[in-house]
């Protein structure tokens, strides 16, 4: 099962016949989560970050919001620093919309294979709004039926994780855009932003690399 972007625009989202205008997505099983505490076993990482994402086509270097995204921060952070998306290719971009990578396939279907539990690590959608003191876990929102906004929107430029339809189902896909996209606002989790590099991010090409992802700071 592919992580591609569902479409946003439909009340019955479907990845089928989206084109460009599909979600990000990925493919993997839904972890089970705990019955009080979804997030129960995640790593976190409560504070800022900044990764430095260097691939062949130049340096990317993002920051990872934990503050209001603790546990997709904290699963990306703890790829970094596992060296998983080192070697890893951009396996899709669609012009003006997303680039998308971090599948060790290579092909959308792919996702962290935890050495521990031999399973696919997967983590909830986490999406914290305006005035909340708590990120929500495990639903979408939708500030045009009446949510609150997600402090962590959609702009050019923005660090999110990719899923499929199951909205607890990212795992190590992420996808960076390449221009404001407010109709993903509440169905797809950002965790943070590109603040150097963007004109590298809009030259990158399918099949290009991340030749290796590293801590620019001390997390």
């Amino acid at each position: 099962m592919r992580r591609h972007f569902w479409c946003a625009l439909l009340i019955v989202p479907l990845m089928v016949g989206c084109g460009s205008a599909a979600g990000p997505s990925t493919s993997a099983p839904v972890q089970p989560a705990g019955a009080l505490d979804p997030t129960q076993g995640l790593p976190k990482y409560p504070k800022k970050a900044l990764v430095n994402l260097e691939t062949t086509k130049g340096l990317i270097v993002v920051e990872v919001d934990g503050e209001n995204a603790p546990v997709s921060a904290g699963n990306f952070l703890d790829l970094v620093k596992r060296s998983f998306y080192n070697g890893l290719t951009f396996h899709r971009v669609v012009p003006d919309f997303v680039v998308q990578g971090g599948d060790p396939q290579g092909n959308g279907t792919g996702g962290f294979i935890d050495p521990l539990t031999k399973r696919e690590r997967t983590i909830p959608l986490e999406i914290k709004v305006e005035s909340a003191k708590e990120p929500s876990y495990g639903k979408t929102l939708d500030p045009n039926l009446g949510s609150a906004p997600p402090i962590l929107r959609h702009n050019k430029g923005v660090l999110a994780w990719a899923r499929s339809q199951d909205p607890n189902s990212a795992s190590s896909q992420f996808y960076i855009t390449l221009a404001d996209t407010p109709f993903l606002d509440g169905k797809y989790a950002v965790f943070g932003k590109v603040v150097k590099g963007l004109e590298v991010v809009e030259k990158i090409t399918q099949g290009d690399k991340i030749v290796k992802a590293t801590l620019a700071d001390k997390s």
